[in-house]
């Protein structure tokens, strides 16, 4: 079903919607209009998104033309998300600190703002929740660590400081395991959280919360981050959008010297991460990474023809396991990419050596942030974490040396490829969302998974080529749970994956069906 353009001049009047907004309170529902929650049933029972929508599932781009245009204040905006919170966070266990009153008092700022005629920022109004790794002045920041439960930082990190300063109204925090480490979403200060498509499943990691935030309307725009798959599979598990942008793309604010760790956008939909970036990107003078292009261009219209240009379409990234089901689902969208013009051919780069390499260097930076808790507390820190952390201390220094160069090879053979094909498509994960109470899968399709990382090589073969690379809805299963592919640009050819992301989810519109605990 086609979405039709917004047209503020056809939207809510404020006293109607005012009107609505309150009967939300009173019924649970966010707007208390019948026909606005009248979905078409899709199959497996998850409702599709109608053009009438509401604001809880409006793209965020429409929701800041809405406040722009003064058909809803700011506050309204905030008032709806923060009731659909109240809703459907209990089931999901997304976000996991809320800051509601705070919230609300900075959306009447921002509504007065417009009222006196200030300049507005690009996410002027929007609301919300930044992973729970990211500090957040005022605001507790735990990491999913018992050593940081009741740490509240007194400074906003960067990448909070450009939200902010872009109108984003924050309202909380959302759900990460334990320092971010692994692709499934639990920690024992919060428990996990669950899938929202099937309660029972993971929602993927570590950007969890964001993701299932998202896909129940909780929140517009969300930030997460990714060093092996965080912002893609969480995205691909709960039938969103995540993309993992070119290492120095996105302010940092610290850490490692590495292209491993990035932080990037989430949203429902490709240009709402777009926008989402042109506020994230820009150079940083702190980060010897920094990418100088101005990021106005990820603001832009995402329109372009495809005719002719070529992909690469993966052939098993040699030999990993990958559930049959899950393979079929994102080898059925090869058409879509042909039907756009497109001249598909077989072939990926080489990623022999990449199983050590990474490991190598993903070890070391474990060591360096949390050796010395773990000899504080051990029973604080988790076992996979203290594996990343024995690992570090077994290997040697001419086992770095050999993934470093892996590294290095690994671009350079990655550049040599792009230099044929524009992009590289394949499935973000190995499997589908698996059982929730498990720590990780021991096998996919059969073949064994030996540490809490090995069934997410999909995602981190990519991270290792530096490429920029998003996670787009693809379809579902049998059992209607979400899959997502994974499309893969140039070196610093973020624009260019956001363009074809963009214009495959036109031609799909997989990202349309919403989670039946979201209605």
């Amino acid at each position: 079903m086609a979405t039709e353009p917004f047209d503020p001049d056809a939207a809510l009047t404020r006293r109607e919607f005012s009107r609505r907004l309150g009967a939300a309170t009173l019924t649970g529902s966010v707007l208390g209009v019948p026909e606005l929650r009248d979905h078409a049933a899709a199959p497996h029972g998850d409702p599709l998104v109608t053009p009438a929508d509401d604001l809880c599932f409006m793209p965020a781009t429409q929701l800041v033309a809405l406040m722009r245009a003064k058909k809803a204040s700011a506050r309204e905006v905030m008032q709806a998300h923060l009731a659909q919170i109240e809703r459907v966070n209990p089931k999901v266990n997304a976000i996991v600190t809320l800051v509601a009153e705070r919230a609300l008092a900075d959306a009447a700022r921002a509504d007065a703002a417009l009222a006196r005629g200030r300049a507005l920022g690009p996410l002027h109004g929007l609301p919300i929740a930044h992973k729970d790794l990211v500090e957040t002045a005022g605001i507790r920041t735990t990491r999913g660590s018992p050593f940081f439960r009741d740490d509240v930082p007194a400074r906003d990190a960067p990448i909070i400081q450009r939200i902010r300063a872009a109108g984003a109204i924050t309202c909380g925090k959302t759900n990460t395991p334990e320092f971010g480490a692994g692709s499934h979403t639990f920690n024992t200060v919060f428990g996990a959280t669950r899938n929202p498509y099937d309660t029972t499943r993971t929602c993927g990691g570590s950007s969890g919360g964001a993701a299932v935030s998202l896909a129940s309307g909780m929140l517009p725009i969300a930030d997460g981050s990714d060093t092996g798959g965080s912002l893609r599979n969480p995205a691909a598990f709960c039938n969103v959008v995540g993309f993992r942008p070119s290492p120095g793309r996105v302010v940092r604010g610290g850490g490692p010297w590495s292209p491993l760790s990035v932080s990037g956008p989430m949203a429902r939909n490709v240009a709402d991460v777009a926008l989402f970036l042109s506020v994230l990107a820009g150079p940083d003078p702190s980060d010897p990474l920094t990418i100088t292009e101005d990021p106005a261009r990820f603001a832009r219209p995402l329109g372009r023809d495809f005719k002719g240009v070529r992909v690469a379409w993966h052939r098993g990234l040699g030999g990993i396991p990958f559930e049959p089901e899950l393979l079929q689902v994102v080898d059925a969208n090869r058409k879509v990419f042909e039907s756009l013009g497109c001249v598909v051919e077989e072939a990926e780069p080489d990623f022999t050596g990449v199983d050590d390499a990474f490991p190598t260097l993903r070890h070391l930076s474990y060591h360096v942030q949390y050796a010395a808790m773990a000899k504080q507390r051990p029973e604080w820190m988790k076992e996979t974490i203290k594996w990343e952390i024995a690992e570090a201390e077994r290997q040697s220094a001419a086992d770095v040396a050999r993934a470093s160069a892996r590294q290095t090879r690994m671009f350079a053979q990655a550049f040599a490829f792009f230099e044929r094909y524009e992009y590289f498509v394949l499935p973000v994960t190995q499997l589908s969302p698996f059982n929730v109470d498990l720590d990780y899968p021991r096998e996919v399709a059969g073949t064994a998974m030996t540490t809490y990382i090995d069934w997410m090589r999909s995602c981190w073969y990519v991270t290792f080529m530096s490429n920029p690379a998003i996670s787009v809805p693809a379809g579902f299963t049998a059992g209607g749970l979400p899959v997502g592919i994974q499309i893969v640009g140039r070196a610093r050819g973020d624009w260019s994956v956001l363009q074809m992301a963009h214009a495959f989810e036109q031609a799909t519109r997989h990202g349309r069906r919403r989670p039946g605990v979201a209605t």
